[in-house]
């Protein structure tokens, strides 16, 4: 069931799900959809057995219960030296997902079932006039504006580096044998670097977050159809993932839609 929260004369409604799809025997990925807060994550974790689900899972927790505790206070950096001049809700995404990083590599330390996992993120914070977008790994946002889908983040990818340096089109990058080979996640190592994306939210606009067992599976051009031909936000969560699933479901499948609305 959607949920909606008031904006500086708009509103944002969320809707998301997730799914094991057609060729995995388990869901590694994880899902958060706001409560009493306009946050909301993906996470798409790695590692086999049971492992890929505890980072997944542990990074979301980590995250949802750090901004449930800063809510009504300055928000808190410590450990991280964060930059003071940045507004500090920014500060406040970055230490979230760098604290999720922290738990998940710990865990992974300690836990000897649990050794080498790692996970994806991608979550927005909603305020009033911006979206603030954290991302570390090759899950995504895009927002869908006025019929165009762009892609905001920027896969932490071994294939994105090769097409940015020239190495492999992205034509090529399609049956690349490594497509899938990812360059920083959370987990890897005890600190990592966080992408902090900002954008100004506009009536009509929709934002996606996915792993990429849905944007490996769907074109761009399919995942706009679906999301502006499908009014309710819920359905059109839905037939995402079964039009993911119907191309072949190779993947776990989590979608996650962000509609801004009318007051």
């Amino acid at each position: 069931m959607s949920t909606s929260f008031p904006l500086d004369n708009m509103r944002v409604r969320f809707s998301g799900d997730t799914d094991v799809g057609r060729k995995r025997d388990h869901n590694e990925d994880s899902v958060y959809l706001p409560t009493d807060v306009r946050l909301a994550i993906v996470a798409d974790g790695m590692g086999g057995h049971a492992s890929g689900e505890v980072a997944s899972a542990l990074a979301v927790d980590t995250m949802v219960d750090y901004y449930g505790r800063t809510a009504d206070m300055q928000p808190l950096t410590w450990p991280y030296k964060v930059d003071r001049d940045l507004r500090g809700d920014i500060n406040r995404m970055t230490t979230g997902v760098l604290l999720a990083n922290l738990e998940v590599h710990e865990r992974a330390a300690r836990d000897p079932s649990c050794k080498g996992m790692g996970t994806t993120v991608v979550a927005t914070y909603f305020l009033d006039d911006t979206v603030i977008i954290g991302h570390v790994g090759d899950s995504r946002v895009y927002r869908l504006r006025d019929g165009k889908l762009t892609q905001i983040t920027e896969d932490h990818s071994l294939i994105n580096d090769y097409i940015k340096m020239k190495r492999v089109t992205e034509e090529e990058a399609e049956n690349w044998p490594h497509k899938n080979v990812i360059v920083r996640a959370l987990g890897m190592k005890d600190s990592v670097q966080v992408d902090i994306i900002t954008d100004q939210p506009k009536v009509g606009d929709c934002f996606l977050l996915c792993s990429d067992g849905l944007c490996d599976m769907l074109t761009d051009q399919q995942i706009t159809h679906i999301i502006d031909g499908t009014p309710d936000l819920d359905k059109a969560v839905e037939t995402l993932i079964a039009g993911a699933n119907e191309q072949g479901g190779v993947d776990n499948i989590s979608v996650v839609l962000a509609r801004i609305e009318p007051q």
